[in-house]
């Protein structure tokens, strides 16, 4: 399901734990890009404003493939543009929109969207992205090759060894 997100909204959620206090905009957009390609979805974020001052890591939100990330501007503020958004929605009911804000949820509710808190989002992501499927570890052997007498076995079991 694509996911709508209150960009400010989660990023102030999310900054009240101690360990994501020092947390930014780029930051949260790279968390939510690994969640969601975990999830194999989409999503779109929607900040206040024309962004941080030092724009120089948010150059760098092109590389994200599953997250959109727009900035509202300063004649409009995200709470309009995520609306607007929701209403526009060709499919609605395949759509989560995650903030606290009421008046946001209550709008993707009259369309059938499912909304979701911010903090109630934030839990749900970090069990997700902990709890991963991690690579197993691979066997030093496939790396390392087989010694020199395991392949002088080998080749005599296939009739190709040395006599």
């Amino acid at each position: 399901m694509p996911v709508l997100i209150d960009g400010y909204n989660l990023l102030r959620t999310v900054q009240k734990d101690e360990q994501f206090e020092d947390l930014r905009e780029y930051g949260l957009c790279r968390i939510l890009s690994d969640y969601l390609a975990e999830m194999r979805d989409r999503g779109n974020i929607v900040f206040d404003g024309t962004g941080p001052p030092d724009k120089s890591e948010m150059e760098q939100l092109g590389e994200f493939d599953n997250l959109e990330v727009y900035f509202a501007g300063e004649r409009t503020d995200a709470d309009s543009v995520i609306e607007e958004k929701i209403h526009d929605n060709t499919a609605p009911r395949s759509l989560i929109v995650v903030s606290t804000d009421r008046a946001i949820r209550n709008a993707a509710a009259r369309r059938k969207a499912t909304p979701v808190r911010s903090d109630v989002f934030w839990q749900q992501l970090v069990v997700r992205l902990e709890n991963r499927r991690r690579p197993a570890n691979e066997p030093g052997a496939k790396r390392q090759g087989i010694s020199e007498m395991e392949t002088d076995q080998w080749l005599k079991y296939f009739g190709m060894g040395k006599d």
